[in-house]
């Protein structure tokens, strides 16, 4: 070897400092090619470009922007972006609902009158920025002099951020969204919505119950679209072990918006009393 660390082959010639020749049997250590961090060996070692010549080349196709590596980027950049554009954000409720709510339906009342309630704590919402129940709540909080906020996500059947979202961030990618909807948040209400809202309300129930985030209530606001679900985990997941009652504790069903502000404001209280 060389002074300057390159491998000279037998005649005296410096080869490529990225390729290692094998010491010993080929079978025990085989020739590699080092990119960073990552090594190629055999069939793999054929690239001949360096990552900085593919950086400052304009060059050539442009598949690179939809390989694995390139979308790590972005999801780092959506990390980025939400945790600086919520970090400073005070208390906050995330509502989770349907984005299928017509804007004269009771349901739309009840989001509206939740919003509301919620910003005269001095509470921010947080929902999925979408229509329907989502934008009834932020509506409700925007109208009540509240922060508003909405968490959108890129998909093909849905507009954009509703109108009455005041701190707004879109998204590609849902697991992304959801880390922020859990994050800024310390309590969770569900109001009717489908699969989307079930699936939060799970992931959320999930993520308490594994001490994943601070112990937290779930309230499940509507007594005739929740009943038979709650009926269910009680009376066939609880009763037959699958959960226990602390679990089954986790979760709040009422009609009533003063009884899930009430809920929400003594989750604060708690979560201020360990912070």
């Amino acid at each position: 070897m060389s002074i300057d660390g390159r491998q000279q082959g037998p005649d005296g010639d410096r080869t490529d400092p990225n390729v290692l020749p094998a010491e010993g049997l080929a079978d025990e250590h085989p020739d590699e090619r080092r990119q960073g961090p990552v090594v190629l060996r055999r069939s793999r070692m054929g690239e001949s470009s360096t990552t900085d010549q593919r950086l400052l080349d304009s060059r050539g196709p442009t598949d690179w922007v939809h390989t694995d590596p390139w979308r790590v980027l972005r999801i780092q950049a959506e990390f980025v972006e939400g945790f600086g554009a919520l970090a400073e954000v005070p208390h906050a409720t995330t509502v989770f609902g349907s984005a299928r709510t017509p804007r004269d339906h009771e349901e739309y009342s009840q989001g509206m009158r939740l919003g509301s309630a919620l910003a005269g704590t001095g509470c921010a919402v947080i929902t999925g920025g979408g229509p329907g129940t989502m934008e009834a709540v932020n509506r409700g909080a925007s109208e009540a002099g509240g922060l508003s906020i909405g968490l959108g996500i890129e998909l093909p059947f849905e507009q954009g951020l509703n109108p009455w979202v005041d701190l707004g961030v879109n998204f590609r990618y849902f697991f992304t969204r959801k880390t922020m909807f859990v994050k800024y948040a310390q309590a969770f209400v569900c109001l009717p919505g489908g699969f989307g809202t079930m699936d939060e309300l799970f992931e959320s129930l999930t993520l308490v119950q594994t001490k994943k985030v601070t112990k937290f209530p779930v309230v499940m606001f509507g007594r005739s679209y929740w009943q038979g679900l709650y009926d269910w985990i009680r009376d066939t997941m609880h009763a037959s072990g699958k959960i226990g009652d602390q679990e089954l504790g986790l979760l709040h069903l009422t009609d009533d918006v003063d009884d899930a502000v009430r809920v929400v404001q003594e989750a604060y209280a708690a979560w201020d009393a360990t912070h």
